[in-house]
């Protein structure tokens, strides 16, 4: 079961819409890992090839995922509510019951976590946590595939729509704050749009 960590994605800083839906195609990626090696090997003792793999898509949602909770509910959302005119409204509706699902996923995180760390350590999972971490896991993609196309088909492009390009710069800014990173501002060339 071979994954790649480092492979060039489409966007980076300068697009930090794509860089939200990049990770997306992360979670995903993870997500369908955890539940794959779960159902495949049912709490049994996991090869080096498996062990590694599980033990980087938990990582994953320890570290990664949670910063991209942050971008959409600390930067995106509250910036849409600002921008969007009053035909963007069903779109913007949305977003609390986004956040609700984010809310769900937390506390389901948090239980993959504590049994794949169990796993990861004591070797292998009884009967009965191999079958709670699959409904878990199984709970999780269900309601990230409904999710993530909600980002990816309706808000994504809301807010490439209408947010300025100052709050994509801000955007991108704070995204890469949460990753310890700074953005030189010359980093960014956003286009320039002139009246003439």
């Amino acid at each position: 079961m071979a994954i790649t960590i480092g492979r060039k994605l489409e966007s980076d800083y300068v697009n930090p819409l794509g860089m939200l839906s990049d990770c997306h195609r992360r979670i995903e990626k993870f997500l369908n890992l955890l539940l794959t090696v779960t159902k495949q090997m049912q709490g049994q003792q996991l090869n080096d090839e498996y062990r590694t793999a599980f033990a980087t898509a938990l990582r994953y949602f320890r570290e990664g995922a949670p910063k991209h909770t942050r971008d959409e509910e600390d930067s995106l959302f509250p910036r849409l509510h600002q921008a969007a005119d009053a035909q963007a409204q069903q779109v913007l509706s949305r977003l609390e019951e986004l956040q609700q699902d984010h809310t769900v996923a937390e506390t389901g995180h948090r239980t993959v976590e504590a049994l794949g760390s169990r796993w990861l350590t004591d070797g292998s999972l009884t009967g009965e946590d191999a079958q709670a971490l699959t409904e878990v896991l199984e709970l999780l993609h269900t309601l990230y595939q409904r999710h993530i196309v909600i980002e990816d088909t309706e808000v994504f492009p809301l807010a490439g729509r209408s947010l300025k390009q100052e709050d994509i710069q801000a955007l991108a800014h704070e995204m890469a704050a949460r990753r310890g990173l700074r953005l030189d501002t010359q980093m960014l060339p956003f286009p320039r749009t002139t009246n003439q």
